[in-house]
C-alpha cells in the first residue's frame, strides 16, 4: 500500500492528521506493507519569515478577525493536537517561509531520512517555536535528524532540489488539492483534511481488503490455453 501526503512544515492539522494516520495503521494486520511518501506543499508560497512569534496577529489578520477570536481558535486547534500527545504552543510559533525546508525534505527522502527529518520539523515549528524559516535553524534539525553536515549546508547554499519541490506543488494542483494535510492511497483513493482516527481506519481497511482479493493482473483470456507447468504440458 502506497500513502502519499501533501503537507506543510507550518500546517497544525497536517501534524494531527500525520498523528491520527499513524493511529489508524496499528488497526493493518502485521504483514501489511505501507509506504509512506511525504510531498512539498507550501501554505503560502510568498510568505515572509518573521523573527518573533506573532501567529495569533497573522492569523487575525487573515482570517479578519479579532486576537481574541483568533485565540479561541488555536485554542481548539491546542486541544486536538493534546489528543494526538502533542503540546501545540501557538503563542510561540513563528510565522515563516518553509521552501527550504521542502528542499532538504527532498534530500531526506534520497537517504532514506525523510521520515525522521519530517517528524522533525514539523516538531520544531508547531510545538518547540522554532524558526522553520531560518537557514541555520533548518541545518541544525535536519543534521540532528541525521542527514550529513556537509550536505545540507552545500544544498542550502544553493538551489538543489527546487526543482522537485515545484514539481509535487504541481502535481497537488493537477490532482485538485486545495488544501493540507492531503492523502492519497495507491493512487485510487483520496482523504482530505486531519480526518478522524477512524475515517484513516475505514479507509485504510478498504483499500487493504482490495488489495487482498485483487488479482495482480486481469486475465484478458477468451479460453483456457494450453501451458506447461512442473507437472508437465497440457
Amino acid at each position: 500500500m502506497k500513502i502519499e501526503i501533501w503537507s506543510d512544515f507550518v500546517c497544525p492539522f497536517c501534524y494531527i492528521g500525520k498523528r491520527r494516520l499513524e493511529e489508524a495503521l496499528e488497526s493493518l494486520p502485521d504483514d501489511a506493507e505501507v509506504d509512506i511518501q511525504y510531498k512539498s506543499f507550501e501554505l503560502d508560497p510568498d510568505a515572509k519569515t518573521e523573527t518573533t512569534p506573532v501567529m495569533h496577529e497573522k492569523l487575525a489578520k487573515k482570517y479578519n478577525q479579532s486576537l481574541e477570536q483568533t485565540k479561541e481558535m488555536t485554542s481548539s486547534m491546542e486541544e486536538q493536537a493534546k489528543a494526538v500527545g502533542l503540546d501545540f504552543r501557538f503563542d510561540q510559533m513563528i510565522p515563516a517561509n518553509t521552501f527550504e525546508a521542502h528542499r532538504i525534505a527532498k534530500f531526506a527522502e534520497e537517504q532514506g531520512k525523510s521520515h525522521a527529518v519530517t517528524e522533525r520539523f514539523l516538531s520544531a515549528a508547531l510545538t518547540e517555536g522554532k524558526n522553520i524559516g531560518d537557514s541555520e535553524t533548518v541545518y541544525n534539525l535536519a543534521v540532528e535528524a541525521g542527514l550529513p553536515a556537509g550536505e545540507v549546508e552545500q544544498i542550502l547554499n544553493g538551489d538543489d532540489y527546487e526543482e522537485s519541490v515545484r514539481e509535487e506543488e504541481r502535481e497537488a494542483y493537477q490532482l485538485g488539492v486545495q488544501g493540507v494535510p492531503f492523502f492519497v492511497i495507491n493512487r485510487k483513493y483520496a482523504v482530505s483534511g486531519a480526518q478522524p482516527k477512524e475515517t484513516f481506519e475505514d479507509a485504510l481497511k478498504q483499500v487493504w481488503e482490495e488489495e487482498r482479493g485483487t488479482p495482480a493482473f486481469t486475465s484478458l483470456n477468451s479460453k483456457q490455453g494450453s501451458t506447461c507447468s512442473e507437472d508437465g504440458c497440457d
